[in-house]
């Protein structure tokens, strides 16, 4: 069993590398930051197809978030106001609108900076 949550991203999107990276830097939250092509999915309990379409938040204990909801977690394990900004992510009202407004930056980061054509998503696995 890990000792820490472990945060997915996709390795080969240059929007989610530098999203990652300054999550690392300047975010510092208490997990792994690891793109999917080099993590262990099937340890993870987490698809190929899952990670390739959202960042995705692993519990030590196997519990498995994705999207907006997989930032927020990140988010609370900072601590201090990022916690304060995860939590808020979570709540109800507003975590409906986190969802959208992640699907709609997911749906983009290919033209957002550091994007390239790669870094397209594929369709939502079923």
């Amino acid at each position: 069993m890990r000792s820490r949550p472990v945060l997915v991203y996709d390795g080969d999107c240059g929007f989610c590398t530098t999203a990652a990276r300054f999550t690392e830097r300047r975010v510092r939250p208490r997990c792994d930051v690891v793109p999917w092509q080099f993590a262990d999915l099937d340890a993870l309990g987490v698809t190929r197809e899952r990670a390739a379409y959202e960042v995705v938040w692993v519990t030590p204990a196997g519990e498995v978030d994705g999207g907006s909801r997989a930032v927020a977690k990140a988010l609370v394990s900072a601590g201090g106001i990022w916690a304060l900004s995860g939590r808020t992510l979570l709540l109800p009202g507003v975590r409906w609108v986190a969802r959208r407004i992640y699907r709609v930056v997911a749906a983009h980061r290919h033209r957002l900076p550091g994007g390239t054509p790669t870094c397209a998503v594929p369709r939502r696995p079923r």
